[in-house]
């Protein structure tokens, strides 16, 4: 995870956050695992805390295991 961190109006805030995940899947999943990276976020407390404040993106490297 990575971030930016700006002045905005005077004031030191976060404003982007890059979430990357590095994840083994069985072969058969990488559909499965692509759909669960697009709909996560809204059953994700964190992001949902910060939704609105903090631009968060998120990408997959999915490696067959």
């Amino acid at each position: 995870m990575e971030g930016d961190i700006e002045d905005v109006d005077g004031v030191i805030r976060v404003t982007r956050v890059r979430v990357r995940y590095r994840l083994k899947i069985p072969s058969d999943a990488r559909e499965k695992a692509e759909r669960a990276l697009k709909v996560y976020a809204d059953s994700c407390p964190a992001y949902v805390s910060v939704r609105g404040c903090i631009e968060v993106t998120a990408t997959a490297d999915f490696a067959v295991a």
